[in-house]
């Protein structure tokens, strides 16, 4: 049984992030974006990788390959997160996964990738931006305890929607720990 895992991006991988960001995002950011994320010690990028990509380290999750007969055929990367550590605040830029991978909780895997990261970091709250049309996310970050705290009118320069912005207090309190580990369970559930 092939098994996909949740990894910090490597080097060797940025040419597939800046594909599923393309796919995934429209070119949110270039290959040196990328790399300034790579490099910086205030970035947490991570992503699933399909086995064969595996760096080797030590992987924060791993599931059962959700497409294991098509394996062959299957992108590098199928999810790809960053946060920024910003003072006491992980703020979520981005969080995509592959068209085809979508609905598996891949996505919840990410969140809880990034929200573990910013845990770790001794970071005090999160936050994020999300189309105001986007009932999949939403859904999702209201599972994590996300709540709404504002709205930026006219963020999306493609079509001039709105961006809710989205915040998580408590990640350094006792009981967020245990928050983690609940939702770690129901991902590899």
């Amino acid at each position: 049984m092939a098994v996909i895992t949740l990894q910090p991006l490597t080097e060797l991988l940025l040419s597939a992030a800046v594909e599923l960001d393309r796919l995934c995002l429209g070119q949110l950011w270039t290959l040196e974006g990328y790399r300034r994320e790579l490099e910086s010690p205030n970035s947490d990028l991570l992503v699933w990788v399909q086995p064969q990509y595996s760096s080797g380290q030590i992987p924060l999750l791993s599931v059962k390959h959700p497409h294991s007969q098509d394996i062959e055929k299957s992108p590098p990367l199928i999810g790809l997160g960053c946060i920024w550590a910003i003072v006491d605040e992980a703020h979520i830029t981005l969080l995509a996964v592959h068209p085809d991978y979508r609905g598996l909780n891949l996505g919840k895997g990410l969140l809880w990738g990034l929200l573990y990261r910013g845990w770790q970091r001794q970071l005090k709250w999160a936050t994020l931006e999300v189309r105001a049309s986007n009932q999949v996310a939403l859904s999702l970050y209201h599972k994590f305890g996300f709540t709404e705290a504002g709205r930026r009118r006219r963020y999306y320069q493609d079509n001039g929607e709105d961006a809710l912005i989205l915040w998580r207090g408590g990640l350094q309190h006792s009981a967020f720990e245990q928050e983690l580990n609940q939702w770690k369970q129901q991902i590899l559930e």
